[in-house]
This record gives C-alpha cells, sequence and structure tokens, in this order.
C-alpha cells in the first residue's frame, strides 16, 4: 500500500541483512516513524507495547523475532526462551502461537549452525504469504462490495462501515477487513468507508482513516456508536471487520465494541462480514465467548489520550477524575450466529463449523487423527 505516494510494506529486512524495520504504529497518525530491531527482547517489546498489532504483523514479527534471537544464540536453551518470551507478548492473537510453532519446528532439527539463516529464510516467506494471503482476500472479498453496487444500481457510492484497524497496517501488506476495498478501489468502485474511532486505543481514528487517506479512499471517522443511527437511516450497506482469533465454530475475537457493531447490523439487516487469513483460525477452539483468553491492557489506555496540539507538538492528556479505576478488556467474542460470513484466501463462507471445513477440507482429516 501507500504511503505519501510510495507503495512500502509493514515489516522489512534491512539492508544489511540482520536487523529488521517496521514502523512505529504508536507514532501514527502524527508522525511515521520508521525503527529497526536488532535483539529478541526490541522484537518482544514492539509486539506487546503495539509498536506492531494486528494478528497477521504479530505473527510475522515474532517470526523475525526468532531469527534475531537466533543470530545471537542459536543454542538449544536460547531456542526454547526465545519462543517462550514471544509467546508471552500477546494472548489472543493466535497467529503468533502460530509463527513461533512454525519456526520452533523449522528450527529444532537443525544444528545450531544452521539455524540462524534458516530462520531469517522462513521469517521472509511468512511475510511473502501473509502478502499473497491477503491479497487473495481482497478479491474474493471484491465480489461482495460489487453485489452492494449492483443493488445500490450504481449511482452512489457503497457504504462500508468497519471497525478497529484491519489494513495493511496489520498485516504485511494489503490487509484483512481492508483488502477488499482496496481491491474495489483499484477496480474504480466508488465507495465510502466509515471509520470508528475504536476506543481505547483510538486504532480507526488513528491508524485506519491515516491508510485511507494516504491511498486516497474516501472515509470519514465517527464515534463507536454511532454505527447503529447510521444502520437505522440506510447509510451502511455492509459490514467488514478483521478477527485475532476464529474458532472452528465460526465464533470471532475482535477489537472491543465489534460485538455490539454485529448485533446492530444484525438488527437492522445489514450483512455482517469478517476477513481473516487462514493462520488466525484456531481449529482447538469451539466456544470462543468461553475458551477464547481476553487480553486485559493497562488502564491508562482508558484513562489517558495522546494527539497533536494547536502549536504541533503532541502530549499526552487524563480524560477521567484521578481515584477512577478504568477496566480495558482489548477483544471481545462476536457469535457466528452473527457473522454473515467469513471472507478468507480461499473464498467466501457461512462461519460455521461446516463452512469452514468446506473451504479446509484438509483439516478434516488433521482433526479426525488427533
Amino acid at each position: 500500500m501507500n504511503v505519501r505516494g510510495k507503495p512500502m510494506r509493514t515489516i522489512w529486512l534491512e539492508p544489511d541483512g540482520g536487523a529488521v524495520g517496521i514502523i512505529d504504529q504508536t507514532r501514527l497518525p502524527h508522525d511515521f516513524v520508521a525503527v529497526q530491531l536488532g535483539t529478541l527482547a526490541e522484537a518482544a517489546h514492539a509486539i506487546r507495547a503495539m509498536l506492531v498489532r494486528g494478528a497477521p504483523l504479530i505473527g510475522a514479527t515474532a517470526a523475525y523475532g526468532m531469527a534475531l534471537a537466533m543470530r545471537q544464540d542459536a543454542s538449544d536453551r536460547a531456542l526454547d526462551a526465545s519462543c517462550a518470551t514471544l509467546l508471552a507478548t500477546r494472548p489472543t492473537a493466535v497467529n503468533l502461537r502460530w509463527a513461533i510453532e512454525e519456526m520452533r519446528a523449522l528450527l529444532r532439527p537443525l544444528a545450531p549452525g544452521e539455524r540462524a539463516a534458516a530462520a531469517y529464510r522462513r521469517a521472509g516467506e511468512i511475510a511473502d504469504e501473509d502478502v499473497a494471503i491477503n491479497r487473495a482476500i481482497g478479491r474474493h472479498g471484491l465480489g461482495l462490495i460489487e453485489a452492494a453496487w449492483e443493488r445500490a444500481g450504481k449511482h452512489r457510492p457503497v457504504e462500508l462501515l468497519t471497525h478497529c484497524n484491519a489494513g495493511w497496517l496489520a498485516t504485511v501488506d494489503w490487509g484483512t477487513a481492508l483488502a477488499p476495498v482496496y481491491a474495489a478501489h483499484e477496480r474504480g468502485i466508488p465507495l465510502h468507508v466509515w471509520v470508528d474511532e475504536t476506543r481505547p486505543r483510538n486504532q480507526g481514528a488513528s491508524l485506519t482513516a491515516w491508510e485511507l487517506g494516504q491511498h486516497g479512499v474516501a472515509h470519514t471517522v465517527i464515534v463507536d456508536n454511532a454505527g447503529g443511527h447510521l444502520m437505522q437511516h440506510g447509510r451502511v450497506d455492509l459490514c467488514i471487520t478483521g478477527t485475532d482469533r476464529t474458532t472452528a465454530s465460526g465464533d470471532v475475537a475482535n477489537k472491543i465494541g465489534t460485538y455490539l457493531k454485529a448485533l446492530a447490523a444484525h438488527d437492522n439487516g445489514v450483512p455482517f462480514y469478517v476477513a481473516l487469513p487462514s493462520p488466525t483460525m484456531d481449529w482447538s477452539i469451539e466456544d470462543g465467548v468461553r475458551d477464547i483468553p481476553i487480553e486485559e491492557r493497562d488502564a491508562t489506555e482508558v484513562t489517558e489520550i495522546a494527539g497533536r496540539l494547536s502549536d504541533g507538538s503532541t502530549a499526552r492528556v487524563r480524560l477521567v477524575p484521578e481515584g477512577s479505576p478504568a477496566a480495558n478488556y482489548a477483544f471481545d467474542v462476536t457469535p457466528a450466529r452473527l457473522v454473515t460470513g467469513l471472507i478468507t484466501e480461499r473464498g467466501v463462507c457461512p462461519a460455521s463449523r461446516a463452512g469452514l471445513l468446506s473451504l479446509f477440507p484438509e483439516r478434516r482429516q488433521l482433526m479426525a487423527g488427533e
């Protein structure tokens, strides 16, 4: 996707072949800053402190974190310790565990002297695979937007609503929920995106709005609670969100507030789609509400907010009275019954075990052998 008119990814190998470059997303939208990761500790910090965020990008960063670790120390002990360090950074996004298990399975049989090169190679492959998967999600989701444009008689833009950031900033490139948007934009289909601000971290207002603006896609930022009002008045043709973990039954965990959007969409007959790459599927879980671990983050994300002042500087300010406690649940779970369909790299399917298995039949054999 584009930044200042030039295409780039969210993570890359630096020219020295060792350090890894990322965009510090905590500095957006006011400052565009690229930083280098040179150690396992720096990669873990980038994930935990959300310099990188979004399930696919977390997975790619973890893979590169393993490569950085093997460059420092490729012993068996270091391999196990590196996996444990990265696994502890974020509990909800299943891509993190998937990427670490991929790297562990690759590296364990190798001699220590072979591990660093193999780790860098596989991390690069994981990044490239993510781009290909998301591009395919865009192709499959494009049909949904084309159908909405047909229903609108092709006389007005298609109105979409999204929650949080599931664009290219949440992946290596293209994004998940926004991949169909970018594909439609490239096709020349007129569209407009309603962007939930997505409290408490404002990842919609800060990140989704920024990347849509950089790519020239029409959009409007709204407060989180405005979505239902827009749906009641026919201002939303369809909703598309991302997900950090999807169960075998089609339940989806996404940024807190997604469940409420799904309820509003259901009440107003608005199609509610979730876009996801296959590494985000957790086939070991059936009941998302009961079994998906929900991350609880620092209360200061709720009690404080950062922004740009009139003099051009940035500052953090407190929003709530001194002494008032705050809870910060990072995700909620939307039951499959509220999801119109899942957009994957293999196509669109119902949010159900049967639907997912229709696109991923190999899982049927794998689960039968477990």
